[in-house]
């Protein structure tokens, strides 16, 4: 057989799983994390202004919660990295919230 043929042949994992299970794999989750296990993006090039704005977001977590999770990703030392949502993560704070919703 020559070196360079190339098979398309599934993988085990696609023998032994269903579209649906490979399609969830794949699919950005939502969950509630710990603040304290979610690290600032070091780069953030805007600055969180405590004002009457982030009060707003405040009240508004307080009675309703977090409606639009935060975005992170998750670093090589398996803590989370904030990419997205450093208003509403000091909001929570602020709120005296333990965890926020976030996608990943």
């Amino acid at each position: 057989m020559p070196k360079d043929l190339k098979l398309n042949l599934p993988s085990a994992d696609d023998l032994f799983s269903t579209q649906k299970e490979r399609d969830e794999a794949v699919r950005e989750k939502v969950q509630d994390i710990p603040l304290c296990d979610i690290d600032n993006f070091p780069e953030h090039p805007f600055e969180v202004r405590i004002d009457d704005e982030l009060q707003k977001i405040v009240d508004s977590v307080k009675s309703v919660g977090v409606q639009t999770p935060a975005i992170v990703r998750v670093n090589n030392d398996g803590r989370f990295e904030l990419v997205s949502g450093h208003r509403r993560k000091i909001a929570c704070e602020l709120a005296g919230l333990d965890s926020i919703k976030v996608k990943h």
